[in-house]
């Protein structure tokens, strides 16, 4: 299940946790994302415009994976979807919204950051997971603990991941991608210049290139 997505989500490398305050700004923020090769967002639902923002970039840039983060119930799903996301983040194992994303065959990665939760993913086929906070639960320590026991699970770490860290965390054969937001913090473009996006975002997917070509 989702093999597709997963293999998508390793070529990306890193996935652009994005927080819009105003449509406005999606469609240049996936302008800048793009001119710096960085093809994906994560656009989370902590703001009114979410749902529009996604549908503004996926309808401006079609060919980058724009997805849905901070998900928490089914209805954000269903608005999610109709925006036009091609994935689901949620920062906690919510099985109701992880069946309801197997259900419409929408890839969905669920918070998992014990064993216990790690298991109610895997009960219900899912392969990888979000890590979320990373910083505060361990980071890639305890990713690896985890992937001990479960055999091929992956995480996509996300909290604390940063451009000093983000070499070390690729390097690891358990991480699939990182989530980060240095690169599109709402400061870099609080003056409608969203060039600095750009090239944080260039520096971000140089690393991406050498640790995986």
């Amino acid at each position: 299940m989702y093999e597709d997505f997963y293999k998508q989500l390793e070529q990306l490398g890193i996935v652009p946790v994005v927080v819009l305050e105003k449509v406005e700004d999606a469609v240049p923020m996936a302008d800048a994302l793009a001119a710096a090769g960085m093809n994906s967002a994560e656009v989370t639902f902590r703001t009114s415009c979410a749902a529009a923002s996604i549908k503004a970039m996926h309808e401006a840039h079609p060919e980058m994976a724009v997805g849905a983060g901070t998900v928490l119930s089914v209805e954000q799903v269903d608005e999610a979807v109709a925006a036009g996301a091609s994935f689901i983040v949620s920062p906690g194992f919510d099985e109701d919204v992880v069946r309801h994303c197997i259900d419409l065959k929408l890839p969905v990665l669920p918070g998992t950051v014990t064993p216990t939760e790690v298991t109610a993913a895997r009960k219900l086929g899912l392969q990888v997971t979000k890590f979320f906070p990373a910083a505060q639960y361990g980071g890639l320590a305890t990713v690896k603990a985890l992937c001990a026991p479960f055999v091929g699970h992956r995480f996509m770490p996300t909290g604390g991941v940063n451009l000093g860290n983000v070499e070390e965390y690729l390097e690891s054969p358990s991480i699939i991608a990182c989530g980060g937001t240095w690169m599109v913090k709402p400061k870099l473009f609080a003056d409608g210049d969203f060039s600095k996006v750009t090239e944080t975002a260039k520096e971000a997917m140089d690393v991406v290139r050498k640790v995986r070509g």
